[in-house]
């Protein structure tokens, strides 16, 4: 693949993967690990070499919880070193507050205030080491906040408590002087039966009756509104929209499976080709992160082809819609829909005048009933480019 290839990853795409992606070892439900753990140095050494910008982590991906805080400093001086000698960055951090076992009943919405105190406390540290680190967002996942029966807690009270957690981690970071921003990841299931704050809707509502509510947003992920049944591009529009599209995860799910975390357009590819599509056309400007792994069936070499195959697919996409921007016929019929009133920034806007023009505006219903929008031909022109006929 010549190095020139646009569908070739370079830095300057801003493509991140965690460290527990590349490094998951393959353990199921049903089987132990496949694949010998991979040190934090040696991945950061293989996705510099195939044109990664950053690493992200969560604080036991690199430190093991026990660790003293000797063993702590060597760890952490040893991957910075790696970092920097490699060119990459550390540009999200987040902290496991679901593998320990004394997270059974939730982190933020435990029943017990003991376990929440502690959550507070690892989060603290996690988020020093992130920003140790260079990381600039900091991503909450609530894996094990919620029930699997809703007579152990109440909603209301654990929404409370849950936001109680992020003010105070909110003034934790204004009072360090911390350049970080946080980003909420919802999903609706699994671990836990039913978890709160389960959608992009519920996340986007909630973060607005945070104390600081202009250092929160949103860290949606594509298997988590797929395992819902939702339209992943809507939520992340709305979430662009709004402003609060801190960060984004990138994957794929089979509709109605447990959380597969599979490479990313390798299930889904129209609805990878308009995620693509939003991403790029409205110039956001964040980490597209890959949060997946390897099938289980690979062993280390396939970790890196899937790694390589994240990336060139998104990049491919990419290309497809500059071609999809680029048709004419496409863009006909869209230009089309932008004279009937579709185009950006025909809105409504109140005015008495306005209102009384409406109000008295005659309407040729039958025409309005009888016309046609041809979106059957726009889809097939769309599957057309991206099955590589057009």
């Amino acid at each position: 693949m010549p190095a020139n290839d646009a569908c070739t990853p370079r830095p300057e795409h801003h493509f991140t993967f965690g460290l527990w992606t590349v490094g998951n070892v393959g353990r199921d439900p049903f089987g132990d690990p496949v694949r010998p753990a991979i040190s934090p140095t040696r991945i950061v050494e293989k996705l510099a070499a195939l044109g990664v910008y950053g690493v992200n982590l969560h604080d036991n991906d690199l430190v093991p919880r026990d660790a003293t805080t000797a063993e702590r400093d060597r760890i952490v001086s040893t991957f910075k070193r790696a970092l920097a000698d490699h060119g990459m960055c550390v540009p999200m951090a987040t902290t496991n507050l679901f593998g320990d076992p004394l997270f059974r009943d939730g982190a933020f919405t435990s029943n017990d205030a003991r376990v929440r105190r502690y959550a507070l406390q690892k989060t603290m540290r996690a988020i020093d080491l992130g920003v140790e680190l260079g990381a600039t967002t900091y991503v909450f996942w609530g894996g094990r906040e919620g029930v699997e029966t809703n007579a152990a807690k109440d909603a209301q009270e654990s929404v409370k408590w849950f936001r109680d957690a992020i003010n105070f981690l909110c003034e934790y970071v204004r009072a360090q002087r911390y350049d970080l921003r946080f980003a909420l990841e919802p999903k609706p299931n699994e671990p836990r039966g039913d978890i709160f704050l389960p959608t992009i809707g519920h996340m986007l509502a909630f973060l607005y009756t945070l104390d600081f509510p202009e250092m929160v947003g949103l860290n949606p992920e594509v298997a988590h509104d797929q395992m819902a049944g939702l339209d992943f591009t809507h939520g992340v529009a709305q979430a662009l929209e709004a402003g609060k599209l801190f960060h984004i995860d990138l994957n794929a799910q089979k509709p109605g499976r447990f959380d597969q975390d599979l490479r990313f357009g390798s299930e889904d590819l129209k609805s990878a080709f308009f995620l693509v599509k939003l991403l790029e056309d409205s110039g956001w400007a964040g980490m597209r992160h890959f949060d997946s792994h390897a099938y289980r069936t690979e062993d280390e070499d396939g970790v890196w082809e899937f790694a390589a195959g994240s990336m060139r697919t998104y990049l491919i996409l990419k290309e497809k819609v500059a071609r999809f921007n680029a048709d004419a016929e496409i863009q006909a019929l869209l230009a089309d829909l932008r004279a009937r009133g579709a185009a950006p920034g025909q809105r409504v806007r109140y005015s008495e005048n306005e209102a009384r023009a409406i109000r008295d505006e005659r309407f040729d219903l039958d025409a309005l009933r009888a016309q046609g929008y041809g979106y059957e031909r726009l889809d097939q022109l769309t599957m057309e480019l991206l099955m590589g006929v057009r």
